[in-house]
């Protein structure tokens, strides 16, 4: 609801949060958010128990449309970046040929239809490819999902992962810029001690140590040149949260070495939060990000995994910590679709924006909307720009136009119950502001919620309880 301007002065009187926003003021850079399409995740035995997590084989042609426009088109989530993940089965033994075809075919289907989907309204993708696990020769204990990298099938690995890219640019003609080398494979503890893994509802993985991160971001670099895709480059792989990454000594061993430091292409890590000590402890630090920033100052930062949480108001809270805390450049969240009978033991990170269930229905869940209130508002080219709230429950996330044409933008998080918003705002050409808004109760999902007009730098906003709000400068 709109609130008179003569209110503003009730901040003065204690009754309004302040809020303020400084678009001339800008922290870092925004490269947009994503869409991750998860195929085959788990099954050992792909003939047997073929997987496609994301549900895009059971869909028909009339569904698979509505889900691409509601994702790359002008009126979805307008996301401007894509996860794919490269699966163990691409090479059945050493020197076999490579098949990056059968257990990737929807995966490539949903990025091709969004591809030409973003094309059309006149904007592009970047893509990032990361492995999820190497096939069962390269590793010590010769099955899928070992936990050690074979030292003799080393450089088979580096084939692999490049041979995935080249197959992506040429015979898919996808715009893949970076290839990140693990998911999560800082996790040692998720093994046996013969390396093994005792449950089955475990995604592919390897361990990856601080030093074997080190040395395959050289040798995958190299790799890359020499295949003539000197514009793909590298990043540090993704561990679990951004305290890993600094506090696992992932950060330090690649600032300690010169040539991986130089060979680096992007920072990436998942960003989960947990603020509870403990096996899951994960907080948004910028701590690693900070210290090589500090040697290498234009690299960027992606969160290239995190949770859709309950869906919420508070769940879009953990991603301005990514943003303002971790000073994250993008980020795409897990498994933006999801077909949960297929995930062996339950997905521990359920929300999404879409379910699909076994007779190939859809359904648009809260996440679609929560996530669309920050996605349409961060693209690509953007700058965070100054943002705060005198109230531990109210968020707000700013994106300066910095000179696209995307419009100035404000998003309002509020955790708590209602409150009466005083929003200064400085460094804008813009008169007023469009608000839309998704509620925790869904009775609000991205509905336009009216035009506030600025008087003397600000406007007055009565923000429900559980909710995100998004303002576009006009």
């Amino acid at each position: 609801m709109a609130v008179s301007a003569a209110t503003a002065g009730q901040e003065l009187d204690f009754r309004a949060v302040r809020v303020e926003v400084d678009f001339s003021k800008h922290y870092q850079l925004w490269d947009g958010f994503g869409f991750n399409y998860v195929e085959t995740c788990q099954t050992r035995d792909y003939a047997g128990q073929p997987q496609d997590y994301g549900g895009w084989s059971l869909l028909s042609a009339e569904a698979q449309a509505e889900i691409i426009d509601l994702v790359f088109g002008d009126d979805g989530l307008k996301v401007a970046l894509v996860k794919m993940f490269l699966d163990p089965f691409h090479q059945a033994g050493p020197g076999q040929p490579y098949d990056h075809e059968t257990t990737t075919r929807n995966m490539r289907a949903f990025v091709r239809a969004g591809l030409k989907r973003t094309r059309e309204f006149g904007r592009d993708l970047t893509i990032i490819t990361t492995l999820y696990g190497p096939p069962a020769y390269m590793t010590k204990q010769k099955v899928l999902r070992g936990r050690d990298l074979d030292p003799a099938h080393e450089q088979d690995l580096v084939e692999y992962l490049v041979d995935w890219v080249r197959f992506l640019r040429e015979k898919e003609g996808f715009p893949v810029k970076f290839v990140s080398l693990h998911n999560e494979g800082e996790d040692w503890l998720r093994w046996n001690r013969q390396g093994l893994t005792d449950w089955p509802g475990h995604d592919y993985n390897l361990f990856w140590p601080p030093e074997q991160v080190v040395r395959f971001v050289k040798l995958v670099d190299a790799a890359l040149k020499r295949a003539g895709l000197d514009d793909v480059k590298v990043t540090p792989g993704e561990t679990t949260n951004w305290y890993r990454f600094d506090s696992w000594g992932y950060a330090d061993a690649l600032i300690e070495d010169r040539e991986a430091l130089q060979a680096l292409g992007l920072i990436t890590s998942h960003g989960f939060y947990n603020g509870a000590f403990g096996r899951w402890f994960g907080e948004h630090r910028s701590a690693g990000i900070d210290k090589i920033r500090a040697l290498r100052p234009e690299l960027h930062a992606w969160v290239t995994s995190t949770s859709w949480g309950r869906m919420d108001s508070r769940s879009m809270k953990e991603f301005h910590g990514n943003i303002y805390t971790a000073k994250v450049n993008a980020i795409i969240p897990w498994a933006g679709i999801q077909r949960p009978a297929q995930w062996v033991g339950g997905d521990p990170n359920p929300g999404c924006a879409f379910r699909v269930s076994e007779e190939g229905q859809y359904e648009i869940r809260p996440g679609y909307w929560m996530y669309k209130q920050l996605s349409r508002a961060g693209q690509p080219g953007m700058a965070v720009a100054k943002a705060t709230a005198m109230d531990s429950e109210v968020a707000v996330i700013a994106f300066a136009a910095n000179g696209t044409t995307n419009p100035d933008s404000i998003v309002v998080i509020n955790i708590g119950k209602e409150k009466l918003l005083h929003i200064r705002v400085q460094g804008t050409t813009s008169e007023a502001f469009r608000g839309y808004r998704t509620t925790d109760d869904q009775k609000d999902r991205y509905r336009e919620v009216g035009r506030f007009a600025m008087k003397n730098g600000s406007f007055v906003y009565m923000a429900p309880e559980g909710s995100v709000t998004t303002f576009f400068g006009e």
